[in-house]
């Protein structure tokens, strides 16, 4: 059984940034998460940001971070923030989309 992506609106703006090249790269991974959501590595916290109940999947040679949760009841996987790791970029725009 897939589960259903649905994007934060800040998340689809994360994809349509990248280039096109990278872009498709992270739309195979995201097709992959639908496919198993549960595979990827859980988040706890980084850099002093609390990210328990997310997980997070690589793309592009790890250079790319995908940070989503899973919804069971709604068979529905919610993908936060798309972008790169260095100085934990990512895990900072998906505390602040939580938050929010």
């Amino acid at each position: 059984m897939n589960y259903r992506i649905d994007f934060l609106s800040e998340a689809e703006r994360d994809l349509n940034k990248l280039d096109r090249s990278v872009q498709i790269k992270v739309l195979k991974i995201i097709k992959r998460i639908s496919e198993n959501p549960f595979t990827d590595k859980h988040l706890g916290k980084k850099a002093g940001i609390d990210l328990s109940g997310y997980y997070k999947a690589y793309a592009d040679k790890k250079k790319i971070r995908i940070v989503y949760r899973v919804d069971d009841s709604t068979i529905t996987v919610l993908i936060v923030a798309i972008g790169r790791r260095s100085d934990f970029e990512v895990y900072k725009k998906a505390a602040k989309r939580l938050i929010e």
